[in-house]
């Protein structure tokens, strides 16, 4: 499944258009590397996201197959959750760190 959908079905953000927004900025890693929104998923890749204020890292469990609700827990996993003080400080370290 494309990253940006995954993220949008998954409810990680709220929109495909906020998701493809994160890309092209550099705010989302698959793998720790930069991903385009067009990156396919699957199981067992790590996705980290760069929030304005918190990054978070999760692993990928499954792939919903359409999109209606469906448990977190079912689709991802949270490994790491980091408040950052400054909006730009989170996706800049992890670019940093590549």
């Amino acid at each position: 499944m494309r990253l940006d959908l995954y993220l949008k079905t998954s409810r990680l953000v709220k929109r495909r258009a906020v998701a493809r927004a994160m890309c092209d900025e550099g705010r989302v890693l698959v793998n720790g590397r930069e991903a385009r929104p067009a990156k396919e998923v699957k199981p067992g890749d790590t996705v980290t996201l760069a929030f304005s204020t918190r990054s978070v890292e999760i692993e990928v469990l499954g792939i919903p197959a359409a999109s209606k609700k469906v448990a977190a827990e079912e689709i991802y996993r949270v490994t790491t959750e980091k408040r950052t003080e400054n909006e730009d400080d989170a996706w800049r370290k992890n670019r940093s760190s590549q």
